[in-house]
């Protein structure tokens, strides 16, 4: 028995096969074009809720992290720190 010329012998399994490479050229083609989009755009920095402040930390706290740090000596963290206590500094 021969097969009809339109046949090409593929079966359901090949019909299938297809619409999911299909499927996924699409979504790889719709995914790039958002990915450009965000880049060309500069939209690529995190979002964040609406109305939220990102904590600060205090002047002493940056002072404290400078002298962890090794940027300034015993002396000149406690010059400083005196200076922002006298001004109010929270």
């Amino acid at each position: 028995m021969a097969t009809m010329w339109w046949d090409h012998g593929m079966s359901g399994w090949g019909y299938a096969g297809m619409a999911v490479g299909m499927m996924l050229f699409w979504t790889l083609i719709v995914v790039a074009i958002i990915a450009l989009t965000r880049f060309g755009t500069g939209a690529s920095e995190p979002r964040t809720i609406s109305g939220y402040q990102p904590q600060r930390e205090s002047p002493e706290q940056l002072l404290a992290w400078r002298l962890a740090r090794g940027e300034i000596d015993e002396d000149e963290y406690q010059q400083r720190l005196a200076v922002l206590r006298s001004t109010g500094q929270p």
